[in-house]
């Protein structure tokens, strides 16, 4: 099987070849979104088994999901009690399609009632940690160990299984925790099997997606490339094709997937905002131009952003500046350089999912620009000035992302660079930007960077950097006063930028960074730590 790399949402799809669609969604885990916080978690987890998996509204009919021809169906969680008024429901005939069925949490719950059972609401909840007792230990539960721990949460319990239903597992608080009809391959579990809380959780998913859904592990990495290849010189033919190139993984997998798809036809642009980290311009055209030999045009535009920061403090107005501004730049020089008939941009699947954001050509049903997805992560593209879209990478994830990029021979440093902020140290100056201050915080997040290399630190952490502050405070040097900025050091760890916990980095780090910046870098007498996770805070302090 190949990697499919269009989406199955109407809305949104972009390749014309049908054939070649349904043969390739043969194998693919449908996951209908109830709206839990974990159902792109699910599609992970599926994902690193191998096999392919997309996300898919609840309102999906059963009709759709029948031409879909999927392998397999997981309902997932949702905030919703099932018996509210406005409670989403899936399509019931789905239960009709043959096709074996997983629900998980509220999934499971919908499963019992549409199917003539009774959810009510439990008497004590069940949230966090908890211990799970098999009974019964075949077909979804094989080598899942006695008392593992599963993550549970939820205040509704079924009560009344429907007719061919038995259970499969329980807790101390919840007599169904897993259930099953392995007649009409339905299956439930009312704790969460994707979260890394529950132990033994991937076992049972690779358990449904091997033996009950019968699926090979065929998504891979060399698979996808072979195929996107394949579909872009398909798609582009003879056209030209621009991408605005910023130096982060995305859209240096990307251009490095195009050149190798379509060759001359690919311009890169790089618009140089002046926002960047110490040295990072000249080693971005280094690795492209020179090592690689893929063009970029470089386009020195840091005067015409730094101007657009003169007096401004909001955030937010920064942010809507450097995105206004980054569309001028790019709207004269993508007209300079032109004619291009498609745009690339380096969307993932997260913003697919997420995203309602799309704009569909009633003539030819493409897909066209009109918010440019750059490393500004703002503004959109002048509603004249439109592209059709290649999006080879629409259907990974970050992690996948990686992968590619190591596969078809991006240097490590790209393939791990930390995520940087679209509008750069613009953001991680406090209050208004300036030469001064951007060289200040250059040098500091140069040390930054710097130390945790040396101490082969860097991939320990999720993001580390420095955040230069508007304000001074006295110290001490060589016997005088000083009165210089203070430099906040934030390192955090996660696992995908939407929750973050603050390092627990060693004092020696600290205080070898703490000792370079105050003696290496001018304007700076003062270095504090944040110990802030997500939430409360944000990664970015603006």
């Amino acid at each position: 099987m190949t990697i499919p790399t269009e989406s199955i949402q109407p809305t949104t799809e972009t390749l014309s070849n049908k054939t070649l669609a349904n043969s390739l969604h043969r194998q693919m885990i449908a996951i209908i979104d109830f709206g839990s916080q974990y159902s792109e978690l699910i599609a992970r987890r599926i994902r690193e088994t191998q096999v392919y998996s997309e996300v898919l509204s609840y309102r999906t009919t059963a009709e759709h999901l029948k031409k879909l021809s999927p392998a397999g169906i997981i309902l997932s969680g949702g905030p919703n009690s099932v018996y509210d008024e406005y409670a989403p429901q899936c399509d019931p005939e789905i239960w009709h399609l043959g096709i074996p069925i997983l629900g998980v949490c509220y999934g499971m719950q919908l499963m019992v009632k549409q199917l003539g059972g009774v959810v009510e609401r439990a008497k004590r909840g069940e949230y966090g940690k908890a211990s799970m007792f098999i009974d019964d230990p075949t077909d979804l539960l094989t080598n899942v160990e006695e008392g593992s721990t599963m993550w549970m949460s939820h205040g509704d319990s079924c009560t009344q299984l429907p007719e061919g239903f038995s259970v499969l597992a329980h807790t101390d608080n919840t007599t169904c925790a897993a259930i099953s009809n392995p007649i009409k391959k339905l299956f439930g579990v009312q704790f969460h099997p994707e979260v890394v809380h529950s132990v033994g959780g991937i076992a049972l998913i690779r358990n449904f997606v091997y033996h009950i859904c019968e699926c090979e592990p065929t998504w891979t990495t060399e698979a996808f490339v072979e195929e996107s290849i394949r579909e872009i010189k398909a798609k582009v033919g003879d056209k030209r094709v621009l991408l605005a190139l910023s130096g982060g993984v995305d859209s240096s997998t990307l251009a490095f997937l195009l050149h190798r798809a379509i060759g001359e036809k690919l311009t890169c642009m790089f618009i140089d905002q002046g926002f960047m980290r110490k040295g990072e311009p000249e080693r971005l055209m280094d690795i492209f131009d020179r090592q690689f030999h893929i063009p970029v045009e470089y386009v020195n535009a840091r005067r015409r952003f730094l101007a657009q920061m003169e007096g401004v403090t909001d955030p937010e107005i920064k942010r809507r500046r450097i995105g206004h501004e980054f569309i001028k730049v790019f709207e004269e020089e993508s007209q300079r350089l032109g004619p291009f008939d498609y745009l690339a941009q380096g969307t993932l699947y997260p913003d697919v999912i997420e995203s309602a954001d799309t704009n569909v050509d009633p003539k030819t049903g493409e897909r066209v620009a009109v918010k440019i997805k750059s490393h500004h992560n703002v503004g959109g593209l002048p509603k004249n000035l439109r592209f059709k879209l290649v999006e080879p990478l629409r259907k990974l994830f970050k992690d996948e992302v990686r992968k590619v990029a190591r596969s078809i021979g991006l240097p490590e440093e790209i393939v791990s660079r930390h995520p940087f902020p679209g509008p750069g140290l613009a953001i991680r100056i406090i209050g208004e930007v300036t030469a001064e201050r951007l060289n200040i915080l250059r040098d500091a997040d140069f040390i930054v960077r710097d130390e945790i290399s040396k101490q082969g630190m860097y991939h320990d952490f999720w993001q580390a950097f420095a955040v230069l502050l508007p304000i001074r405070s006295v110290g001490v040097m060589g016997d005088k006063r000083t009165y210089a900025h203070p430099v906040v050091l934030r390192f955090i760890t996660s696992e995908d930028g939407m929750t973050a916990d603050w390092a627990k980095v060693p004092y020696d780090l600290l205080e070898a960074i703490s000792n370079r910046i105050v003696n290496e870098v001018k304007g700076v007498n003062r270095v504090v730590y944040d110990i802030t996770s997500k939430p409360p805070g944000t990664i970015e302090w603006e």
